[in-house]
């Protein structure tokens, strides 16, 4: 049986809102940071939203790579790749996109910790209620029943590959695909979309 969890496409709008509100509670808290760090890959673009809407000018990166089956509550993570600027005595507001497990920006808050900023907070645009971190902010709470994989725009080709190789195991054709994927995943693509991923995923 093929591996297909619930999904949540997220839009731009979403992110557009969801990055707004972070904003509004940053700023609310008085916490507006010097340095933002951004979870490459999937803080980066959350974290430069609040770069522009809190008047931030320095975002550095920060890499933590999740090991073991995408889009489950499990698995660990390990640092890839270490600051990319140095963050001692500056207000650092470390952003990822969701904590799932809560493992990639408990562990990034860590590093950056060891590198004694002035005041270290974190956000994320999603907290999954099950996650053993809890971040500073966030903009929405998604109930730990409520479990889905969020599809952000910016992994939306990446994602839409990955899940259309397992719905491919349950039987392949873009269109079946596309069936498989509305009716187990709740996801509706453009059979467009399909066909492009068909190119280079064997889903025929």
């Amino acid at each position: 049986m093929a591996d297909l969890p619930r999904c949540r496409h997220a839009t731009w709008a979403d992110v557009d809102r969801w990055a707004e509100r972070l904003a509004d509670r940053v700023r609310a808290a008085g916490a507006v940071p010097e340095t933002i760090v951004g979870l490459t890959r999937g803080g980066w673009v959350p974290g430069r939203l609040l770069c522009d809407r809190l008047g931030v000018r320095r975002l550095v990166s920060l890499r933590a790579q999740h090991w073991g089956v995408t889009a489950t509550p499990d698995g660990t993570a390990q640092l890839t790749e270490g600051l990319s600027g140095p963050v001692a005595g500056q207000k650092v507001l470390v952003v990822d996109d969701i904590t799932d497990t809560g493992e990639s920006l408990a562990l990034a808050a860590a590093h950056v910790a060891d590198e004694r900023p002035a005041r270290l907070e974190t956000a994320a645009f999603l907290h999954i209620a099950h996650s053993k971190f809890v971040p500073t902010y966030y903009a929405e709470e998604i109930p730990r029943d409520g479990w889905v994989w969020v599809v952000f725009p910016w992994n939306y080709w990446e994602d839409l590959a990955s899940l259309a190789a397992r719905a491919a195991k349950l039987g392949r054709g873009v269109a079946t695909v596309r069936e498989t994927l509305r009716s187990h995943c709740g996801l509706d693509v453009p059979l467009a979309d399909l066909e492009r991923v068909a190119e280079t995923v064997p889903i025929r």
